[in-house]
């Protein structure tokens, strides 16, 4: 497993060629790349517990841990970095506040048991089920609505502050337009940066205390992240697990959509490792979520550094896991990101909640979804209004919220409609993709 063959003379890559997972270049140039995705992965990664309020260095450790424990479930055949999933962000922030942090990573650990149940079956029948079950429009649907349920948790950080909001806003923008390859694709990193130097700027100008230093000059520089074990015995976690059920969905496209970009790159036998890739991130959500981290998931950053430098070697990743677990053993690099002020993050959340949104839209265009029929009309109106809205049902001490709410919403309507409109032969039932007009880029012939 351990074995890695080096790939020509270790030191370039030849031209259309690419450093397969079972290959390597030489260990100067491996230790480089993997530290290139640590920084790929980190913008994104500490983000995540800054929004939730989990610590960052111990989120940090179990995202090291779990990429670790991904190469070693698939085998070393898959690379792949497992960083923090926004899709975790709206149900934690919602459980936290109905239940406490420990039903919130009972929630987590949850999502981690189900993907991983879900892996064991993918294993050996395939995907067709899941397709099945949430066809693009119910997909689409889902994945929006986590990241538009989110809006008023944006606004209200922004608020707080906001020129230093909006200088964030922008800079994200910016460096996303400005910037091709790499530096691009960390417009998030770079636009928090940017947003916390003008904060610093604005608290020297006026005197206002925007940050407070004294926590990062009490941590120390090396000891052992915090640790907060899951909850199951609080009556509460159980409605509180239900919100977090929706966001295996998302773990399981992404995953899903990692695994068939590293086959088209590499080797189309990757796909056969489908299974085990989502066996391996639900054990290393499970893991975090026992112990206080948050979940994790497949990385679109590392995606892009692979794509970029051609390097799929899965030595790289065992660089990039065994720095993030050095790095989280260190308590002043947690405090230095927990000093991030509210109207940097209210900048940063405006644009990537909204983003986490337009993914599900994605989804929808990608796929071709006929919303000239009634069912997808409904099937997506009913559940954005319900997560945006932040509808509600309670019944004692259980509670569904909007993200729950909505995601029942979708596949009830689109199944029940579905059938009645079928039975009936209304034409309202989804016809499936709409079908090309012509010759793309060309007129309709």
């Amino acid at each position: 497993m351990f074995r890695w063959k080096l790939h020509g003379n270790g030191r370039t890559v030849e031209p259309g060629a690419v450093v397969a997972p079972g290959e390597r270049l030489n260990w100067g140039a491996t230790v480089a790349i993997g530290l290139q995705h640590v920084i790929a992965m980190f913008g994104a990664t500490f983000l995540v517990p800054v929004l939730t309020k989990f610590p960052v260095s111990t989120t940090l450790l179990f995202s090291g841990i779990g990429t670790l424990l991904f190469l070693l479930v698939t085998k070393n055949r898959l690379p792949s970095y497992l960083g923090s999933s926004f899709a975790f962000i709206a149900p934690i922030t919602a459980a936290t506040t109905m239940a406490g942090t420990g039903s919130a990573l009972a929630g987590i650990v949850a999502v981690g048991v189900l993907l991983a149940v879900i892996g064991v079956i993918v294993q050996f029948a395939g995907l067709g089920w899941v397709d099945k079950v949430m066809p693009p429009v119910v997909a689409g649907a889902i994945v929006a609505l986590i990241g538009f349920n989110l809006a008023p948790v944006a606004w209200s950080n922004f608020q707080l502050q906001p020129l230093p909001g909006t200088i964030t806003l922008v800079a994200v923008i910016l460096f996303s337009v400005l910037f091709r390859g790499f530096l691009g694709r960390i417009s998030i990193f770079l636009g928090v940066i940017v947003g916390y130097v003008a904060t610093v700027i604005i608290q020297a100008v006026s005197g206002e205390t925007l940050i407070d230093f004294d926590a990062v000059a009490q941590a120390p520089w090396v000891g052992l992240p915090t640790f907060q074990i899951a909850d199951f015995t609080t009556p509460a976690t159980w409605s509180v697990i239900a919100m977090f059920l929706p966001v295996v969905l998302v773990l399981v496209a992404e995953n899903v959509g990692h695994v068939r970009g590293v086959a088209a790159m590499t080797d189309a036998t990757a796909n056969r490792s489908t299974g085990r890739a989502l066996i391996a991130d639900g054990v290393a959500t499970t893991l975090a979520g026992t112990f206080g981290g948050s979940g994790t998931t497949t990385y679109g950053e590392n995606i892009g550094v692979m794509a970029a430098t051609r390097v799929y070697s899965t030595a790289v990743y065992w660089v990039a896991g065994l720095t993030a677990i050095v790095l989280s053993l260190s308590p002043k690099v947690g405090a230095v990101f927990n000093t991030i002020p509210p109207g940097v993050l209210g900048g940063v959340t405006t644009a990537l909640y909204g983003l986490i949104g337009i993914i599900g839209i994605k989804i929808w265009v990608d796929n071709r979804v006929d919303f000239s029929r009634p069912v997808n009309q409904y099937t997506g109106a009913v559940a954005l209004v319900l997560a945006i809205a932040g509808f509600t049902m309670q019944w004692g001490d259980f509670q569904l919220g909007a993200i729950v709410l909505g995601s029942v919403a979708a596949l009830l309507i689109y199944h029940l409609g579905n059938a009645i409109a079928r039975a009936r032969k209304t034409g309202a039932d989804d016809g499936g993709p709409i079908p090309a007009v012509g010759p793309l880029g060309g007129d309709p012939s």
